[in-house]
């Protein structure tokens, strides 16, 4: 998590940090903070009034010294340490002279930590970050520059991290490097730049590029030069970029989450543009595997965390009916300890809306290197995950800010049935006419999923009468069960509620137990195959007294019968339902959330990108 900002050469570098910092926010805002440097003394200022911490540093802006022109930020989300001012960044050594700001985890911290203090050294926080200021204090002793004593501190670490230091002794220097947590550099007339997010640079320059794992960066006002841990120089690698800022803005929406809610037909219909055509054919050309190599595929793992997981548990159905292939899911933060069994014949698509989760690109690397071939399915074009990846599927969704994730989820969902719905005509598992019709139901879910959202008033008034309470279940069946699963996470997400799933079949094998009038039940329960399974699981829980909400299509008046509530959404085809069914489920969680009184786009403890194990 946690965003970083840096800038040399600026004539309001604070200002420059203070717009950055507002725009990774996002990425944690348990507390901010900021330095600025010359070559007589740091000018250091830290909040951790959660969710203010960047109002309050603009209000110490009045007092920065106006003849600095180069600094580093960083808006944080806690792992190690409190939510406290002493625990947010920037951390600077024990002589005042060297500041860092950091996102991610140094696993061997402690053991740094004694070396330290045995040398004298001592610490002003309880984060494991403080730890690389005292270790440049002590390679900038020998004489060395900020840039290279960085470099000698990378060896030294273990973990996943990105990193950024000044120093009084080069005053217009950043130094900065990276190990699988984001880093970019940029530039502009006169400005050097280093950010955490292309979000935070675009407002300020298009001229950006990639800093590789291991790799240190010497950013000045007129340069940036990059060499490995070997100490060998590497060439700059420019990054490209899809959008520009204006897309990171609410456009009138009272916040993020409503606007990315409303985003989602549009987001569906860019994914699917240009790679599903009316007669069934698809074209997948970044997916860079021929169709030799799908054809030695026998077996395909879909992997992610969070609502990407969920995502993988629709697609796994897909796989499974339309191609004919044996698939697994897995929880990407538990893929990689297991002993599982991978091969050149196994595909694993790694699922993750920023590209950047550890957990997810840690089980993908590890994939590899049991010899399966992989797909990162994310939203960032050259994120971490898609560089690793033999070849890579954009959703297309575009910036999403809100940390509960929408748009994406559903951009996910549509573009793993558009893989499976590939592999199915690869592998001749289902007639031109089925893929046809596939194709006119997959091209059909932006504007069945804009019918939803025009139901949104409807959606908000259950949202309303519903907005006390305290213990929701959330049951479904086959692909119902993968939304029920997401919208559960939703309720808990931004309502703070208790909300478990399961699939409605299970809850006679204990959870009824639970169940007495003052528990509410959401049944997805529209028309499918075991439709009249889940009305018998409905039965069930109606008779233990609970207060009952069923996702139905329109119209369905058989099913709204047994409920005390009902969201109403169009009719769609079975398989392809998730993506118009999770809707109601958006704007429940929503709604329960705003009439509570929470900020739907930050809601608390969480952050918009993982970046820690």
């Amino acid at each position: 998590m946690c965003g970083i900002i840096g800038v040399t050469g600026a004539a309001e570098p604070l200002q420059v940090m203070l717009d950055a910092l507002a725009l990774l926010e996002y990425r944690g805002y348990d507390s901010a903070g900021v330095v600025l440097v010359d070559d007589d003394r740091l000018w250091r200022r830290r909040d951790a009034v959660r969710g203010h911490s960047l109002e309050t540093l603009r209000e110490a802006a009045a007092d920065a010294p106006a003849h600095m022109t180069a600094g580093i930020g960083h808006t944080r989300w806690a792992t190690h340490g409190a939510a406290v001012e002493r625990n947010a960044h920037p951390h600077c050594d024990c002589s005042g002279t060297v500041a860092i700001v950091h996102n991610g985890i140094i696993e061997n911290y402690q053991e740094l930590w004694d070396k330290l203090a045995a040398e004298g050294h001592t610490r002003s926080s309880e984060t494991d970050s403080e730890v690389v200021a005292h270790l440049l204090e002590r390679e900038l002793a020998t004489g060395a520059g900020l840039a290279e004593a960085l470099r000698r501190c990378v060896g030294e670490l273990r973990g996943d991290f990105a990193l950024a230091a000044v120093t009084t002794r080069e005053p217009q220097v950043i130094a900065a490097a990276r190990r699988t947590s984001p880093l970019i550099l940029g530039r502009i007339d006169g400005t050097g730049l280093v950010a955490s997010d292309i979000a935070a640079l675009l407002g300020t320059t298009r001229d950006l590029y990639q800093l590789a794992d291991d790799e240190i960066a010497e950013v000045r006002p007129d340069s940036i030069s990059v060499v490995g841990l070997d100490g060998q120089q590497r060439g700059l690698v420019p990054l490209e970029v899809g959008w520009d800022l204006v897309a990171a803005r609410r456009d009138g929406y009272d916040d993020f989450m409503s606007k990315e809610i409303h985003e989602q037909p549009r987001a569906l219909a860019d994914t699917l543009m240009g790679r599903l055509h009316v007669d069934g054919t698809t074209e997948l050309e970044e997916l860079r595997l021929t169709g030799s190599d799908l054809d030695e595929i026998e077996r395909v793992v879909l992997m992610g965390c969070g609502s990407a997981y969920y995502a993988c548990l629709s697609g796994r159905i897909a796989f499974e009916h339309w191609a004919r292939m044996p698939a697994e899911v897995e929880i990407a933060s538990e893929f990689r300890y297991r002993d599982a069994i991978l091969g050149e014949h196994t595909l694993v698509v790694a699922v993750s809306q920023s590209g950047e989760t550890v957990d997810t690109f840690h089980a993908l690397r590890e994939a590899r290197r049991r010899g399966a071939k992989t797909i990162a399915l994310t939203n960032v074009v050259d994120s971490l995950l898609a560089r690793e990846a033999d070849g890579a599927l954009y959703t297309r969704a575009g910036p999403e800010i809100g940390v509960a994730s929408t748009k994406c989820h559903a951009t996910q969902i549509v573009m793993l049935q558009l893989l499976a719905l590939h592999f199915a005509r690869q592998r001749g598992a289902i007639e031109p006419e089925e893929g046809r019709d596939l194709a006119g139901g997959l091209l059909a879910l932006p504007g069945l999923v804009g019918r939803a959202i025009a139901r949104m008033d409807d959606y908000f008034s259950v949202a309303n009468r519903l907005s006390e309470v305290q213990d929701v279940y959330f049951l479904g069946r086959r692909v119902g069960y993968a939304v029920a699963l997401e919208g559960a996470l939703k309720l808990k997400e931004l309502a703070y509620v208790r909300a478990e799933a399961y699939p409605a079949g299970e809850m006679k094998h204990g959870p009824i137990a639970l169940i007495d009038e003052s528990a509410v039940v959401v049944a997805v329960a529209t028309r499918g195959r075991l439709w009249e399974k889940v009305m018998a699981n409905i039965a069930e829980v109606k008779a233990r007294g609970a207060t009952v909400v069923v996702v139905c299509g329109e119209g369905d008046e058989e099913t709204k019968a047994v409920a005390e509530e009902f969201l109403e959404i169009p009719v769609v085809p079975e398989l392809l339902s998730p993506a118009v069914a999770i809707v109601p489920l958006q704007a429940l969680a929503y709604g329960v959330a705003r009439a509570r009184g929470n900020d739907v786009d930050r809601p608390r403890n969480l952050a918009k990108v993982v970046t820690v194990e």
